[in-house]
């Protein structure tokens, strides 16, 4: 009986010349391991009820769990397709994001935002290449309120050359005027034009760039003027 039972177990017939062995142990190898360990008792030594019971309420539990593994799967399905319809609906919209990228077209100039915890006398931002290297550097003197910071960059290195369009790294720093630094974070704004899936999980596209939903800040409608034409048909 015992030699039957691991033919169960290991997925293969009891007269089977190659061994393969199974790890796996759900519902359907448990119901044969049962129904070979009935039909194989001893009549003059039967399953005790109670471990036979016992094997029945271990077989159910077995059942509910896949049967709830299958139930979460499809709730996780539902979900991830009702996320992306709720970032779809952000397309359009003004984002203002954390992040220290900075998208550059092939003509023109780019905005690089940031935002103080408290007052400085001076700002600089470091612009890198994506292999790390520096290819700018700008410094904003005077004093400059705690809150919202706009540096412009024209997309010219140090040697006033254009260079290539593309994703570059900004790092801010900021000093007090007696040189002590001053915390500030990198930002980003821009108007919503897509949504990425590529990486396994939405992500807005802004400026250019995949911005991660943890990082937006602010979600506003787009500025818009509506000029309004005046109905002559209804003067009196």
């Amino acid at each position: 009986m015992a030699n039957q039972i691991s033919s169960v177990l290991a997925g293969i017939g009891p007269s089977s010349n190659t061994p393969q062995g199974s790890s796996k142990l759900g519902k359907d190898e448990f119901l044969k391991l049962l129904t070979t360990q009935l039909s194989n008792q001893d009549p003059l030594d039967p399953v005790d009820n109670q471990a036979f019971i016992a094997q029945l309420a271990t077989f159910a539990s077995v059942e509910q769990q896949s049967a709830m593994n299958s139930t979460l799967e499809s709730l996780l399905v539902a979900q991830a397709s009702s996320n992306q319809t709720n970032v779809a609906v952000l397309v359009g919209k003004e984002i203002t994001f954390n992040s220290d990228q900075v998208a550059l077209p092939a003509t023109g100039s780019v905005d690089i935002k940031g935002k103080l915890t408290d007052e400085a006398k001076k700002v600089s931002a470091i612009i890198k290449d994506d292999k790390g290297k520096v290819v700018r550097s700008i410094v904003l003197n005077g004093t400059q309120a705690a809150g919202e910071i706009n540096l412009k960059w024209d997309g010219l290195n140090e040697s006033g050359a254009r260079v290539p369009q593309g994703n570059y790294t900004v790092t801010l720093t900021a000093e007090d005027a007696a040189g002590k630094s001053v915390p500030v974070s990198t930002s980003g704004r821009g108007r919503a034009t897509g949504v990425s899936f590529a990486e396994g999980f939405p992500q807005l596209i802004v400026n250019g760039v995949r911005v991660r939903l943890s990082d937006v800040v602010e979600v506003n409608e787009p500025n818009t003027t509506t000029t309004q034409t005046p109905d002559t048909n209804n003067t009196p």
